[in-house]
């Protein structure tokens, strides 16, 4: 059988431009020759879907769009469909709706798979959603008997997972009833690492099955989420056999009779992979909530630096405006490293000093500080006064504000609510400080695009004479490590001293900086998720608390 995987980029609630989407992939698969062509789950209202399963709107408006792709598609065609959608749940499941994958033919819905391990971890959040499937089954398509899966229902291999989270494998059932062939239609999210887990996994099923499996991932952003793609074709001993694109929308051959199929290309380095996700999930970001252009508070520094490179490769240099708000203690070389970035990257560059405004707030509040020796207020109210100023000109042009600050900066709360965390997406928000300039210096890989000077100088918020960032923090090089092991492994802070040779009184205050910032971040951007375990959904942790060091 020649089976197409279509990888697609849905938008949720879309259901006009998801429906377009998938028919007109259906046709260019049919062009090609394919019997099969298969969506990737809840392509077509889009994933994930939130409390919108809640509203008996949304539901019926995604049965009507199934409806239409059944007829639409397949209708008077030999041409066949699977699209992961949104079913009516059983009577008495105490949910609305089923994670389903519906087979089309003939222009009619002739099978429904619903999903049955709903998975409840970090950002996934299904069994608060689904009603989940009490059973699995195998359907006969062509001349093989498939197993159809749906993302998680394929990730319980026990010859795998060392530590599996559920008692049952819906593939194992399925093998047991017969099944040639299993199909996996998935919203697989990306994170560091997770493409190579994937492979690995779904090479273990298939070897274990001794059966080809064919998966197809999602690809685009949504929200603080990214879909790679990397749709996946193995024979039965686990070799791959087809592959599609990461990061972009594509479409992939598969013939399974002659074991053979296309293979594209993907980002192979975790910098141009990181790079490329963090691309795709600003573009769709600033697409997908009707915006086009964005605003950047660029400072002569690393990070305003790498989110504008970043900005214009996702939306072009046309779309994209760099702000340089210098105050008193602003130095010269951050000055002309912002000119010299504006004019690498071939953006329009704007200055609006801050000197004047900083001068009238605190002779305004003069009186009410009397006495009060200068601290980190009269720095806080210049980060203020650059945020006013950013979201005036958002106001006013019509263009999004993308964050700057880092994993780092957001961990230990060195950043200032309403000031420079305004705006509407933290771009790069998963990325500890190290990373920020690994991947700069990506950025820099062929042509210089950040200045040298912005990647050599000593980080500085400069918001006073001389200020640097280890006045207040480690090194981002005893920092960065300690970060990611509190708050993505959750080590204990004894264990996280002894494996880095770190005094466990510099672990307590960095701990209790962390602990104590909850606040801030609950009240940030939205953060592109590119490690295991971001600022976010996937990390609920209350804000009221006695911190424990």
């Amino acid at each position: 059988m020649k089976i197409a995987l279509a990888q697609i980029d849905p938008t949720v609630a879309d259901f006009k431009g998801n429906t377009a989407r998938i028919l007109q992939n259906v046709r260019e698969a049919e062009r090609r020759g394919a019997d099969l062509v298969i969506f990737p789950e809840l392509c077509v209202c889009g994933y994930p879907t939130g409390d919108f399963v809640e509203k008996p709107s949304f539901v019926k408006l995604a049965g009507e769009a199934a409806a239409e792709i059944a007829r639409e598609a397949t209708a008077g065609k030999s041409i066949a469909v699977i699209c992961g959608t949104l079913v009516p749940s059983p009577a008495g499941s105490g949910k609305r709706v089923s994670n389903a994958a519906v087979l089309m033919q003939k222009g009619e819905i002739t099978f429904t798979q619903r999903k049955m391990l709903l998975p409840f971890y970090d950002v996934f959040d299904e069994q608060r959603y689904f009603a989940p499937a009490d059973h699995q089954e195998v359907v006969k398509i062509g001349n093989e008997l498939v197993a159809l899966t749906i993302c998680e229902d394929a990730w319980n291999d026990k010859g795998y997972w060392k530590q599996r989270l559920y008692k049952i494998d819906p593939v194992e059932e399925q093998v047991r009833q017969g099944a040639t062939l299993i199909l996996n239609i998935s919203s697989s999210p990306f994170w560091q690492g997770k493409r190579e887990q994937r492979a690995e996994m779904l090479a273990a099923a298939a070897r274990h099955h001794k059966l080809p499996i064919l998966m197809v991932n999602q690809t685009g952003g949504n929200d603080s989420l990214i879909f790679d793609g990397t749709s996946l074709a193995l024979n039965a001993r686990g070799e791959v056999i087809a592959q599609g694109r990461s990061f972009a929308e594509d479409l992939v051959m598969v013939d399974t009779a002659a074991g053979t199929g296309d293979i594209h290309r993907t980002a192979e380095s975790d910098d141009a992979a990181t790079y490329a996700a963090l691309v795709m999930g600003t573009r769709d970001y600033v697409r997908k909530c009707g915006f086009k252009q964005v605003l950047i508070a660029v400072s002569g520094g690393v990070d305003s630096a790498l989110v504008a490179a970043i900005a214009v490769d996702a939306l072009g240099k046309e779309n994209v405006i760099g702000v340089g708000m210098p105050s008193p203690y602003s130095s010269e070389g951050s000055i002309h490293d912002s000119r010299a970035l504006a004019s690498n990257l071939g953006i329009k560059y704007e200055t609006i000093p801050i000197d004047g405004i900083f001068s009238q707030f605190t002779e305004a509040l003069g009186p009410l500080f009397a006495g009060r020796a200068p601290d980190v207020t009269e720095e806080n109210i210049q980060s203020r006064i650059r945020g006013m100023l950013l979201m005036a000109l958002s106001n006013k042009l019509g263009a999004l504000v993308l964050t700057t600050g880092n994993k780092s900066e957001m961990a230990v709360g060195y950043c200032t609510l309403y000031g420079d965390m305004v705006g509407a997406l933290a771009v790069i928000g998963d990325l500890v400080k190290t990373r920020v300039y690994a991947l700069s210096r990506y950025v820099n890989r062929e042509r210089e695009v950040i200045p040298r000077a912005t990647l050599e100088k000593p980080p500085s918020a400069e918001l006073r004479p001389g200020q640097l960032d280890t006045d207040s923090l480690p090194p981002y090089s005893v920092l960065d490590p300690l970060v990611e092991a509190y708050v993505e492994r959750y080590m204990p802070m004894q264990a996280i001293a002894d494996q880095q040779g770190l005094e466990l009184p510099l672990v307590q205050k960095i701990v209790k900086l962390i602990e104590q910032s909850e606040y801030k971040r609950q009240q940030a951007a939205p953060v592109l998720k590119v490690t295991a375990k971001s600022f976010g959904t996937g990390r609920r942790f209350p804000i009221a608390v006695k911190v424990q060091v």
